[in-house]
């Protein structure tokens, strides 16, 4: 069964895409930290990461890295956070997101995806695409 990161993936569910590649695509959380925060996910369906093939991981985190870039500037932050946890969903992924301090890292304070407001969404994912010079499918302009 495919895992709810693929639906996203393969446009089965709707997800605010901000990177697209043929291994690795990058989108927005439903449950975010902040506004602008991202999950980069390999196409792949791989629960743990660390049964990804090292080829694949370091592309994640090329992604992660420029992703990472892309907060801190669309969101004037000193730092991006970098989090695996991945208990969520059995899909293997990077949270990256804006991050102010120890405290912004501290995954009990997401914002429910019920309670997530619409346009600050969808402006957060248009500020990262125009950082990753990125399309509304997340393919480069």
């Amino acid at each position: 069964m495919s895992t709810v990161f693929s639906k996203v993936i393969n446009g089965d569910l709707p997800g605010r895409i901000v990177y697209r590649s043929s291994d690795v695509v990058a989108f927005l959380s439903i449950e975010p930290l902040a506004y602008g925060h991202v999950l980069v996910v390999p196409v792949e369906e791989v629960d743990k990461w660390t049964d990804i093939a090292p080829e694949l991981w370091a592309r994640l985190n090329a992604v992660a890295f420029e992703v990472g870039n892309a907060v801190v500037e669309a969101f004037d932050v000193p730092r991006a956070g970098y989090v695996i946890a991945g208990f969520e969903v059995p899909h293997a992924h990077i949270h990256v997101f804006p991050a102010r301090g120890m405290d912004d890292f501290n995954f009990a304070n997401v914002i429910p995806a019920d309670q997530t407001d619409d346009a600050k969404m969808d402006e957060a994912a248009e500020k990262l695409r125009a950082q990753l010079g990125t399309n509304s499918e997340g393919n480069k302009i």
